[in-house]
């Protein structure tokens, strides 16, 4: 059975990371058909993932994202393909995530 596995490390935090992941979980429901269920932990959360042909996880913690996930032997002949999407939409969440509490930080802060 194809897999994916994929690890982004980070410096969010678990708040903004769980952020991260739910808006993951959202776009993965919209766009492929997903049901997605969030299991919330005291250190790290796992969004558990799946559809006709695919089933997975992710984990969110701190520090970090992981994700596994096996395919089904029809969408195996797109896994690098699957890989790719993912990935890059990961990428764009965090590479959002960290654009959004830059501008907070340089936000200037109000007398008063």
């Amino acid at each position: 059975m194809p897999a994916i596995h994929i690890h982004r490390d980070h410096a969010l935090g678990l708040e903004r990371a769980r952020e991260v992941a739910w808006q993951w979980a959202e776009d993965a429901e919209a766009k492929f058909d997903m049901e997605c269920t969030v299991l919330e932990g005291e250190t790290s959360d796992t969004v558990e993932f799946t559809r006709s042909g695919c089933s997975g996880t992710l984990i969110v913690a701190a520090d970090h994202f992981t994700l596994d996930a096996k395919l089904g032997i029809l969408l195996g002949a797109f896994t690098k393909t699957i890989e790719s999407q993912i990935e890059g939409n990961l990428d764009a969440l965090l590479a959002k995530e960290v654009k959004r509490g830059a501008a907070k930080k340089a936000a200037p802060k109000k007398k008063g």
